[in-house]
């Protein structure tokens, strides 16, 4: 039996539970794939033991998978170069990625699902940003991405995005094998924000469900999540299609209802009484929406977006809302009757939700393909 020629090299910076779940994807994809690890011991961990026992418990990663703490080893000949480092942190590490890529004219793919607390920028435009690269260069990678799910090899998919279709379309047919399929689009607006709104989304649920309100409460704030998603989006430049897709619907689904979810953790400990400074000290990894709230609200007021299921969120972190008294999708200007719609005028009547529903309908009648909006 011929042995099938190696596959392209890559780089993953960042060894969490989702970087390494990532190298993962890509191995099983035929990538050669080198993590970079800021510690040395778990690079050597996962460069000889193929394990990440901290972050994946239980889980064997593959032979094609090595590891190192030195960047410039990680990316020396990697073809395309994915980033999975806390949100927060990424303009100090891409300061010292820049000079090792300034002569390289790779594929860098975002694996992060925030924004920077300080500016308010996408991880695309910080990206771009740092290391002063052309946009068409950059793509990212968005939803329902559970980190442990995946590396047990449980079926799911994901949207590459890029200004680039060329770019998206390379990026795709590296990060995709037999447990993760890959749908692109050019929509990287929708595509990040998607990521970053169900977020918090995620929190509010994880709140109510530590209070103990039930399915009604939560299948209501995650529907009307949806809608204060897509109005923020849209009105940010992306195209509601895509948080109808799985970067929006899809990942929200996903975060909101799965203990697993990290977002989901944090709001839960904060329904059962704990303060925002306890929850990030029990929190071992970092979970990106309590740090989202703030830069969020702050565009959602300058685009005239309203956002009460997110301000109330940021009333619990703040300790100025009690807990139990979390009910945003209540809120109300007045008594005033109010129709089911998005403020961007796109749906009426629960437009976006049915849209939403009708689109995946469509894609399990089509075997599986996606729509325009996320296609493979």
């Amino acid at each position: 039996m011929p042995i099938p020629p190696p596959g392209p090299r890559v780089a993953v910076i960042g060894a969490g539970s989702w970087g390494t779940t990532f190298g993962k994807i890509l191995a099983d994809g035929g990538a050669q794939v080198v993590m970079w690890a800021r510690r040395q011991e778990l690079a050597h961990e996962i460069d000889e033991a193929k394990r990440n026992s901290r972050y994946l418990s239980g889980i064997n990663l593959p032979r094609t998978m090595g590891a190192t703490h030195h960047l410039a080893e990680a990316l020396d000949g990697a073809e395309q170069v994915f980033l999975s480092v806390p949100s927060q942190s990424l303009r100090e590490n891409l300061k010292a990625l820049r000079p090792l890529l300034a002569d390289v004219d790779v594929p860098v793919v975002s694996l992060m699902k925030g924004v920077e607390r300080r500016t308010g920028l996408r991880m695309s435009q910080v990206i771009e940003q740092e290391l002063q690269c052309d946009p068409d260069r950059i793509a990212v990678a968005s939803g329902p991405n559970l980190a442990l799910e995946i590396a047990r090899e449980q079926p799911t998919a994901a949207v590459i995005a890029s200004n680039s279709q060329e770019t998206a379309d390379a990026v795709a047919r590296t990060a995709r094998n037999s447990y993760f399929r890959t749908f692109v689009n050019t929509d990287v607006i929708g595509t990040e924000f998607g990521g970053v709104l169900k977020n918090l989304i995620a929190v509010a649920i994880g709140i109510v469900d530590g209070v103990g309100y039930g399915e009604n409460t939560k299948a209501s704030i995650i529907t009307r999540g949806l809608v204060e998603m897509t109005d923020f989006a849209v009105a940010n430049g992306a195209h509601p299609e895509t948080l109808q897709g799985l970067a929006g619907l899809g990942d929200l689904i996903a975060t909101c209802q799965s203990p697993l979810s990290r977002n989901n953790t944090a709001g839960r400990l904060l329904g059962q009484g704990y303060s925002y400074q306890d929850v990030v000290k029990q929190m071992q990894q970092t979970a990106e929406g309590l740090a989202s709230v703030a830069p969020v609200l702050q565009l959602a007021r300058a685009a005239g977006v309203e956002m009460p299921i997110v301000e109330q969120v940021k009333m619990v972190l703040d300790g100025a809302m009690d807990p139990r008294d979390i009910a945003p999708h209540l809120t109300t200007d007045d008594d005033t009757p109010q129709g089911e719609r998005t403020q961007n005028g796109q749906a009426g009547g629960g437009g976006a939700l049915r849209r939403a529903l009708q689109r995946a309908l469509d894609q399990f009648r089509n075997g599986g393909r996606g729509a325009a909006g996320d296609r493979p």
